[in-house]
């Protein structure tokens, strides 16, 4: 699973987190310490990506279209949807 060159890094643990990891370990929920720590890493960092791009989506949807007539045409269809019943309780939407 490792590619290319890999490097050492220390940790400290408290002696719980470090029974708990070991317990882990034990239960063979993870093959090592190194495992799990890296298993951990990858849960962090795919959130902290997931947060990334929320912030990314909410600073974009604050920002008013440039053309005026994007926001309008889409209300506009939006409204012509509704009107037309395209839009109801049973789809799921709204």
């Amino acid at each position: 699973m490792l590619s290319g060159m890999s490097v050492q890094i220390a940790v400290r643990l408290a002696d719980e987190e470090l029974q708990r990891l070991d317990a882990a370990v034990a239960r063979g929920a993870f093959a090592s310490r190194a495992a799990a720590v890296r298993a951990g890493l990858v849960r962090v960092l795919r959130e902290e990506r997931e947060l990334q791009i929320e912030e990314a989506y909410r600073r974009a949807y604050a920002t008013p279209p440039e053309e005026d007539d994007v926001g309008e045409v889409g209300l506009a269809l939006g409204a012509q949807l509704l009107t037309d019943g395209a839009l109801n309780d049973d789809d799921g939407v709204g």
